[in-house]
């Protein structure tokens, strides 16, 4: 047993289709990103957005398919549910997914998305014969500098690996879903248009953020690209599944957008446009937005701490609440009239 492991030491050999090849003679990190690519790829799937545009009512009845996006995304579990970027399959109406080496195209549905994540969770509506899932690791304990590789289809060209390493962590990234999203993954292995939606790798082959945006001003890859964070998607994707959304906790207010808040010269703090009268803020008397017999608006309570937080803006409202449960308490800060004033919210499911 022993010589025949120094034996597969000293000569690894890698199998492409029937023909073994030796790989004695590559480079460690050579051999790691061959064998990472082995063993991941089939976890990795190409996303097709199809959507349905209806002609004229005379001329022409009959709906046709347009292509409306093209993406990557990677199986979860057995059950056939593929995870990818919200902004892969916005706006579509039907889905169609291929696998590494399989020339069928299987048909799949939308089951839930959380786009303030640019999360999409669909799910296979035919279940091919070979369903092999992710490994999810985790992105808690990842430094900078470490390896990190990237499997997906940029241009359409299926499957392609692109090694690199870690840039940076901790990122706040303005998403599709007009807020940041917090503990961006930046590294320099190479995106391009197509790779949305596909895994982030470690060493291990394992999953540690999906690929989902580049700074770039020409377009494509210019070695700084954004992953969201496993973690992330491990809280995200299991409610998707579950509920078909992500359930988040709120007040039961409308905020004034920043355009508007600035007219009315207000630099701190986020001015309540409206409160729903039955919510947690209606029955603790927070007050909206309102008219005079002139018709002119003047401004109500203006919420500027949760919990001790400053509140500026709507981003700051969301990454604060959405570390709560629906049914927890908050305290709220708020000034009404010049003065500064407190009271205790119960939050609820928005």
């Amino acid at each position: 047993m022993k010589t025949l492991l120094i034996t597969l030491l000293l000569f690894p050999l890698v199998t492409f289709g029937k023909t073994p090849i030796d790989t004695s003679k590559l480079l460690e990190n050579e051999r790691n990103t061959i064998e990472v690519f082995q063993n991941v790829g089939d976890s990795v799937v190409n996303v097709s957005s199809i959507k349905i545009a209806r002609g004229h009512w005379f001329f022409d009845p009959e709906p046709m398919e347009i292509p409306s996006g093209a993406g990557s995304g990677f199986l979860w579990d057995k059950k056939g549910h593929i995870v990818t970027n919200f902004h892969v399959i916005a706006d579509s109406d039907q889905f169609n997914i291929s696998f590494k080496g399989d020339k069928k195209q299987y048909k799949a549905k939308l089951i839930g998305a959380e786009p303030k994540k640019d999360i999409a969770v669909l799910k296979l509506e035919e279940l091919p014969k070979k369903l092999i899932p992710i490994n999810v690791g985790t992105s808690s304990n990842l430094l900078v500098g470490q390896k990190a590789m990237a499997i997906g289809n940029p241009f359409g060209l299926d499957h392609t690996i692109t090694s690199g390493i870690i840039s940076a962590l901790g990122r706040k990234i303005k998403g599709i879903g007009g807020v940041k999203i917090h503990g961006m993954i930046q590294a320099d292995t190479s995106i391009n248009p197509g790779n949305s939606g596909g895994p982030l790798l470690d060493s291990r082959g394992k999953l540690i953020g999906m690929n989902t945006m580049i700074f770039s001003g020409s377009g494509t890859s210019a070695g700084v690209g954004f992953a969201v964070p496993v973690d992330t998607i491990s809280a995200i994707v299991p409610q998707l599944i579950k509920y078909g959304k992500v359930k988040r906790p709120g007040l039961g207010i409308g905020i004034l957008d920043d355009y508007h808040k600035n007219y009315f010269g207000i630099e701190n703090g986020i001015v309540i446009k409206y409160v729903n009268k039955n919510s947690p803020a209606g029955k603790a008397g927070l007050r909206g937005m309102g008219r005079d017999r002139y018709g002119k608006y003047y401004i109500g309570d203006i919420i500027t701490k949760i919990d001790g937080k400053p509140i500026n803006n709507f981003d700051d409202i969301y990454h604060v609440l959405e570390k709560y449960n629906p049914g927890d308490k908050v305290e709220v800060t708020y000034d009404r009239d010049g003065k500064s004033l407190k009271t205790t919210i119960k939050l609820t499911e928005l």
